[in-house]
């Protein structure tokens, strides 16, 4: 692979990695300059593989250069949990990190990870600290490196769940990076004289790009398991799991302009015995490394990867590098991507109840005191916070005795049951966009709440409001929200505008498609109305709005479905 990078252009990226000593750079001067609020532009690249991105508060940007001042540039702290699951002890210590650190908030991302933002440059290494202390961690959460790895986040589902989210667990801390830079940067552990360090699998230039794998298990696609450049379709015969079924070459994000660039959903392989999953992943992490484009990061994904040299070739790949061959893929279906909210009993005999967390953020408002609310549970309880690939909470391993008194703490805070969760809005996602992501064009998740409001008049007036839409709103077509995969989708293109997409399936396996661009909030009512009242009056019996709008051509389909090779 060394050799082949020598022939490559690379990208600026590439000679930041290639001479960081993996990924050590100079981040431990960069924090203790007392003359920016910044880190020094190399290691703004790389702290993004110990957890952190660097932004800037862009709410105060004008008045702050009219005052000739930098921008107020803070941290956001991205948390490690495979799968998802925290203990209630974790809980606290991380809400109290967003106060004494932070903005006051904890965000659940899409990839069942935590985000704390508004943390200053001073604070950064205390926080990260303070994680590690919780026995969590914010290593590789970010860069070009394998992220969370995502999966059904309640084990006593069934008696495969168990086995998928330990599976989950396995992946993620087979495909951790090695070097020891994180330790001595943020835990201020020594580097052992004479040992250096080695990435068996990342070498020295890690990945090109961010890699994600993630597991469901039908017919939950609940954590959108077509978006990943690895998904593993859990395959179940006889109350036993078997293996999963290899998805390849999912990925979202694209850029306005290039037409080089787009979402795509990940291709049906194979079939892979339980005991091999970790063989099997590892190999196509290294063909990645290998072959992934080093030049372009706009090109550098998997899909790209794949799409460039042929899915037939990377399937020989894989067969050569393993040394034997994959199975055809095992029957499956998948019926939707959403949680199931409310009360669940385990196979445990414990309960579980799916709680829903607008656009993930944890936060009091008045009437509406979640973070509050979450806090007081932490405090009695004995089983554990389970977070879900749509941005909610399951209060989790929860004991009958115990199942009233943390209802009454949820209805004592306005949470419980809450009349605004009609359909429509348990089945929202917005990324954060505006005011801290530096490469938002719009708002989504301080907007998406507003808009709702408005179209659920008009879902209530159409009989609807029970009706679950999968919609989904993202500031930048970066689709950190999944907005490709929104029933209806809004990708921002400036302050107030938005391209309003179309036709993605309820489960999860077809994408959406443009239907038309730089709408206003009244271009976007005015659309939906029309099409939301014919939907009321013409779907036949258990059609989803995504296949109503193709069945009626309101948009077209212009990219295939997932394939499944045979």
């Amino acid at each position: 692979m060394e050799e082949r990078l020598e022939n490559q252009k690379l990208s600026e990226d590439e000679f930041i990695k290639d001479k960081s000593d993996f990924l050590r750079g100079t981040i431990k001067e960069s924090l203790s300059n007392p003359l920016t609020g910044a880190l020094a532009p190399d290691d703004i690249k790389l702290i993004k593989y110990h957890g952190s991105y660097q932004q800037y508060d862009r709410d105060l940007d004008s008045e702050r250069k009219k005052q000739k001042l930098e921008p107020l540039y803070q941290f956001m702290v991205r948390v490690r949990a495979a799968g998802g699951i925290t203990t209630p002890e974790q809980w606290i210590a991380l809400d109290e990190l967003s106060d004494k650190h932070g903005n006051g908030t904890m965000k659940l991302t899409t990839r069942q990870s935590f985000q704390f933002h508004g943390i200053l440059k001073r604070s950064l290494k205390p926080t990260i600290q303070a994680v590690n202390e919780a026995l969590l961690s914010t290593l590789a959460t970010c860069g070009d490196v394998n992220r969370n790895v995502m999966c059904n986040p309640n084990p006593y589902q069934s008696a495969i769940h168990s086995e998928v989210y330990e599976m989950a667990g396995r992946i993620s801390e087979a495909f951790l990076p090695k070097t020891t830079a994180y330790h001595e940067i943020w835990l201020d552990k020594e580097k052992v004289a004479g040992s250096p360090d080695v990435e068996p699998l990342y070498h020295k230039h890690y990945l090109p790009r961010k890699f994600k794998i993630a597991l469901a298990i039908p017919p939950n696609n609940d954590i959108d398991l077509f978006s990943n450049d690895i998904g593993l379709i859990a395959i179940e015969e006889k109350n036993e799991l078997k293996g999963y079924n290899l998805c390849v070459g999912g990925g979202l994000g694209s850029t306005f302009g290039e037409k080089t660039t787009y979402p795509r959903l990940a291709d049906v392989i194979g079939f892979v015995e339980k005991d091999k999953v970790i063989e099997v992943a590892e190999t196509i992490i290294a063909i990645q490394r290998d072959f992934g484009n080093r030049e372009d990061r706009k090109n550098a994904r998997f899909k790209y990867t794949i799409d460039k040299r042929g899915l037939e070739w990377f399937v020989d790949e894989l067969h050569a590098r393993l040394g034997w061959k994959i199975e055809i893929p095992r029957p499956y279906k998948f019926t939707t991507n959403g949680d199931e909210y409310g009360w669940v009993k385990g196979t445990n005999n414990k309960w579980f109840y799916t709680l829903f967390v607008e656009h993930g953020r944890v936060k009091d408002e008045e009437n509406y005191q979640l973070k509050k609310a979450l806090r007081e549970v932490a405090q009695m309880l004995k089983g554990d916070f389970r977070l879900t690939g749509n941005q909610n909470l399951i209060i989790a391993n929860v004991t009958e005795k115990d199942k009233k008194a943390i209802e009454a703490i949820l209805v004592d805070n306005g949470v419980f049951n809450n009349p605004k969760l009609t359909g429509l809005r348990k089945s929202s996602m917005a990324c954060v966009a505006l005011n801290t992501c530096g490469l938002a064009f719009a708002e989504a998740e301080r907007y998406l709440p507003s808009l709702i409001d408005k179209l659920d008049v008009i879902m209530e007036k159409n009989g609807l409001e029970n009706d679950e839409i999968n919609i989904r709103m993202t500031g930048c077509p970066n689709n950190c929200a999944r907005s490709s995969l929104g029933e209806i989708g809004f990708v921002g293109r400036a302050i107030g505008t938005y391209n309003m997409y179309m036709g993605a399936s309820h489960n999860g396996d077809r994408l959406n498609t443009l239907y038309k661009e730089m709408l206003s909030e009244e271009d976007i009512l005015e659309e939906l109305e029309s099409i939301i009242a014919a939907y009321a009056k013409e779907r036949r019996e258990g059609e989803h709005f995504g296949d109503y709008v193709i069945r009626k051509k309101l948009v077209e389909v212009t990219d295939r479905p997932v394939k499944v090779l045979s």
